[in-house]
């Protein structure tokens, strides 16, 4: 089915054909201190963030809306969201990243979620953008893992990653999503995302214990055509542009190369 608007569909990929990454900040909207958000706002506006991804496993206070209205208020970058169910919908933003789990077998976040969501986004002016979702083993148990009561894919079976996300691929799937999970004590290993590269043609997300840029470089230098990072400017506001600047020499020195 044609899509109502693809514009963030078309840019990821054209992002992917021209070898330029990209940086998302996840924004849990319980986390949100909404005195000092424009101010982050316009910080992310000057170290040149690409989108934010906004939601998060567990929401308590439903601020989304506020939330997206800020974003857009302040910034032109995308606000896509980032549900953890079905209830997490909010169609004032660009776009939803449309989850299956398809590293687990809970039926409920294969497809389950997705018919109660359906009709809503159906009626919605959200890009839906189908996502292969994986979880990866972190180190510990992340909240992801729990609420979606599902197994994260060993961190040391590239191969398992792989065939998980041609699958995905196959079925139509347009983006995929490799997670460690919020505050992961590990990053998704490079093996596993330069698996899931090899045999994949989609966009590649990559998040969830990314806190460094040597971490970021390395996501993007096995085949990371976004990077997110949430936590780890919650807990350092100077990795947003230690970040930022590790995507931007990263573009400069593709463009250098060709």
């Amino acid at each position: 089915m044609q899509q109502k608007n693809d514009k963030i569909a078309a840019l990821l990929q054209k992002k992917r054909t021209e070898q330029k990454k990209s940086f998302a900040v996840l924004l849990d909207p319980d986390k949100i201190d909404f005195s000092s958000f424009p101010d982050f706002l316009r910080k992310a506006t000057e170290h040149k963030v690409d989108f934010f991804f906004v939601g998060g496993s567990l929401v308590t206070h439903y601020a989304l809306d506020r939330l997206v209205a800020a974003i857009h208020q302040h910034t032109t970058i995308p606000a896509i969201l980032f549900p953890g169910n079905s209830l997490h919908i909010e169609p004032s933003a660009d776009a939803i990243l449309l989850l299956s789990l398809i590293s687990g077998r809970n039926p409920e976040l294969l497809i389950g979620q997705h018919v109660i969501a359906a009709p809503v986004l159906r009626q919605s002016r959200l890009e839906i953008l189908p996502t292969g979702y994986m979880l990866v083993e972190s180190g510990k148990l992340t909240t992801v893992s729990y609420i979606s009561n599902t197994i994260p894919m060993p961190h040391d079976k590239p191969s398992v990653a792989a065939c998980t996300a041609m699958a995905g691929e196959m079925l139509g799937l347009r983006l995929m999503y490799l997670d460690a999970g919020s505050g992961a004590q590990y990053a998704v290993p490079d093996t596993i995302i330069a698996a899931v590269r090899a045999v994949t043609q989609t966009p590649l997300i990559v998040g969830g214990g990314i806190n460094t840029g040597e971490k970021a470089y390395a996501a993007l230098e096995a085949g990371a055509d976004v990077i997110v990072v949430g936590n780890g400017i919650e807990h350092n506001p100077l990795l947003l542009p230690e970040i930022a600047q590790c995507v931007q020499s990263f573009n400069q020195n593709s463009i250098n190369t060709i």
